[in-house]
């Protein structure tokens, strides 16, 4: 691909990406995840940490957040191959680092990250630039999701095999598709072999927040918007499990923030926990 076409990631991807640095950086041991591999992927300005969406008091409930989801992810990807699993598909890829980070455990799978054209270019570039490459069990597979390619097309075209079981992570995503094309993309998933696992992000409105966290919403709204990336779509759990059913799911489940914050958080003398707002969806076929 020349390098005309290579574009960087979007503002959110980068700056998920930092906040994971930044717990390593700022916040005390025990780390819930460690990762500067995507704050080297990004190569930021030497005053990064000066940004005030870095501001290591303000920002500390969101990057809590996202290194929850995150660790989740991780651990549910690494349950998944222990039992067998060997493939993974991650969409919306952005810059995850989880086959840079654990390579004894991605090796065993074939992993499948999924992102525009232009970003998986970039990536592909800053890997080989950094000493990464990459290995033959990964593949970087661009999809123009606004040209509506369709992603299962794209996907068995770089070597997935849609007759044996996989992981399927989306994250970050849900807020900015229409409903409408999230339960299509629950409809095609649900089109995967038996025993696959689907775990999709979603916003909650802002009724169900804690009271502490709603201002926050209404800032990360605000910035969203302002960047050309806007929110539209938020979700009940009862809504997302009931979208989830109609498309064909046969076990659905709610995994909450806050239980999030339980597994991870729990007995930390920092006072660090994550921001409410965001959940998860856990299905399987």
């Amino acid at each position: 691909m020349a390098d005309a076409q290579i574009e960087a990631p979007d503002n959110t991807a980068v700056r998920t990406a930092l906040w994971r640095a930044m717990h390593v950086q700022v916040d005390p041991p025990p780390h819930v995840l460690k990762d500067e591999i995507g704050l080297r992927l990004a190569a930021p300005d030497a005053d990064w940490r000066h940004r005030p969406d870095m501001d290591p008091h303000t920002t500390r409930g969101f990057r809590a957040a996202m290194v929850a989801r995150a660790r989740f992810i991780e651990d549910l990807i690494t349950e998944q191959a222990d039992r067998g699993v060997t493939q993974y598909v991650i969409l919306g890829a952005g810059l995850d680092t989880f086959a840079q980070r654990r390579p004894e455990i991605a090796s065993r799978l074939r992993v499948f990250e999924v992102d525009q054209p232009g970003t998986q270019a970039w990536k592909r570039h800053r890997l080989v630039e950094l000493g990464y490459g990459i290995p033959d069990w990964l593949h970087l597979v661009p999809v123009d999701f606004e040209a509506s390619e369709d992603w299962l097309k794209k996907l068995a075209a770089a070597g997935f095999d849609s007759t044996r079981p996989a992981v399927i992570v989306s994250t970050g995503v849900t807020m900015y598709l229409t409903k409408e094309a999230t339960a299509a993309t629950l409809r095609q998933i649900t089109g995967l072999a038996p025993g696959s696992t689907l775990a999709m992000s979603f916003l909650l409105p802002a009724e169900l927040l804690d009271d502490a966290d709603r201002s926050g919403l209404r800032t990360s709204k605000a910035g969203a918007q302002a960047s050309g990336t806007p929110f539209i779509s938020f979700y009940t759990p009862s809504e997302m499990l009931a979208l989830a059913r109609e498309a064909g799911f046969e076990d659905t489940r709610h995994v909450s923030g806050r239980s999030l914050a339980e597994r991870y958080f729990a007995g930390r003398t920092d006072g660090l926990r994550p921001t409410s707002g965001e959940d998860l969806l856990l299905a399987t076929t």
